[in-house]
């Protein structure tokens, strides 16, 4: 696998994005189902199984939640343009560029010249 020379701000971009992406994954899942008030539902009971999906009541997001939905959705959109619009990929194209997204993924994983240094 080809090892690549990410510029620092690059790879703090990817693990900001990371981070917040799980961040508003644990946040969504502490919600209610839906965003607006909705009643629940029983669906009818699975032919072979036996089945039965159903949602309760959801009393919608509070305000706070929207915000705080709001903002994280925010700092995503930042991130993954600031990753994607990075002067670094300039230099690079076809499969070059698609190899070096999937690396710089997984870049926080490999530790970097100055970790190794000290």
């Amino acid at each position: 696998m080809p090892s690549y020379d990410f510029p620092q701000d690059l790879r703090d971009a990817q693990l900001a994005l990371h981070q917040t992406r799980a961040a508003c994954e644990q946040y969504a899942r502490t919600l209610p189902w839906s965003a607006e008030p909705m009643p629940g539902w029983e669906s009818d009971k699975q032919l072979h199984s036996g089945y039965r999906s159903a949602k309760p009541d959801s009393p919608g997001y509070t305000d706070e939640q929207r915000e705080q939905m709001a903002q994280l959705r925010s700092e995503l959109l930042e991130l993954s343009i600031a990753v994607t619009t990075h002067p670094y990929w300039k230099g690079l194209s076809g499969p070059d560029a698609v190899a070096a997204r999937m690396a710089l993924k997984h870049a926080h994983e490999q530790p970097t010249a100055a970790d190794t240094a000290l």
